[in-house]
């Protein structure tokens, strides 16, 4: 093991020594798996080695281990390499695993009922929220987002209702980093704009988005907060344009969105 030099401080040395424990080779075989992709279904072992930008030989040593543990497959005619089902054990023992989803089903479940919308529970993934949980109405819903899907923190509701659940100045720098992309004519990407409705959102106690990420969509969401006062995840009910005006979608469905998210936080205050 190599020696740190004198002059490094002892919270370096330390980080170095933390560097011997991290498996490159783990790293790449996640690589390949995170390189699949609704844009990118099968790949041959050149395009895998590209899209993860390690050499070919290690990609083919990755892809190997990983078809003989069953978490990629080669199709007989093409030769070329897909995801097999196998990868979803390992999002699904998380999903098994999250407290969080047991404690808010029911309470999603009281909110698509008393809403008559589709409602959902995400947790933020670095500048992203997950969806973890999801109850479908029986009405029309414009864009299906199923369990797993990931939407930007700075343009969407239940982004925004996490962001605005954090001290102000750290939201403003989380979003400062953040590559704030215009998806649609009414995303919006000003920093400025973004601090103001975080602002709104923290006086009224919910957050919003209007089509900013997909045209038709609108979402009211609050955030889930942990023993600590801090935000761990996100309600949102999904309002389309074609059912509901905006002002009317604030009125009528944000005081039930606030009250689910509230239940939901008071109960996992209790097992944390």
């Amino acid at each position: 093991m190599n020696t740190p030099p004198p002059d490094k401080t002892a919270e370096s040395a330390t980080e170095s020594a933390a560097d011997l424990l991290f498996n490159q080779s783990l790293e790449k075989g996640l690589a390949v798996l995170r390189a699949f992709s609704a844009k990118r279904r099968t790949m041959t072992l050149a395009e895998i080695a590209e899209a993860t930008s390690i050499t070919k030989s290690s990609a083919q040593r990755m892809v190997y281990t990983l078809e003989r543990l069953g978490y990629v497959r080669k199709h007989p005619v093409t030769r070329r390499y897909q995801l097999a089902p196998r990868v979803m054990q390992i999002g699904f023992n998380y999903l098994a695993a999250d407290t969080l989803i047991d404690v808010a089903n029911p309470f999603l479940s009281e909110l698509t009922n008393v809403t008559g919308e589709t409602t959902n529970l995400t947790e933020p993934d670095d500048d992203e929220m997950v969806y973890v949980a999801r109850f479908v109405s029986t009405k029309f819903v414009p864009i299906h987002m199923p369990i797993g899907s990931r939407i930007p923190m700075f343009c969407t509701g239940s982004g925004r209702a996490y962001l605005s659940a954090l001290p102000a100045d750290e939201a403003l720098e989380r979003l400062a980093k953040m590559d704030r992309i215009e998806y649609t004519a009414r995303t919006v990407t000003s920093l400025d704009e973004i601090g103001e409705r975080l602002a709104e959102a923290r006086r009224v106690g919910y957050a919003t988005n209007r089509e900013e990420l997909f045209i038709g969509d609108m979402t009211i969401a609050a955030p889930v907060l942990g023993s600590q006062g801090r935000p761990v995840a996100a309600v949102h009910v999904v309002a389309p344009t074609s059912r509901w005006a905006f002002e009317d979608a604030c009125r009528k469905l944000a005081p039930a969105v606030i009250d689910c998210a509230r239940g939901i936080s008071n109960s996992i205050r209790t097992l944390e």
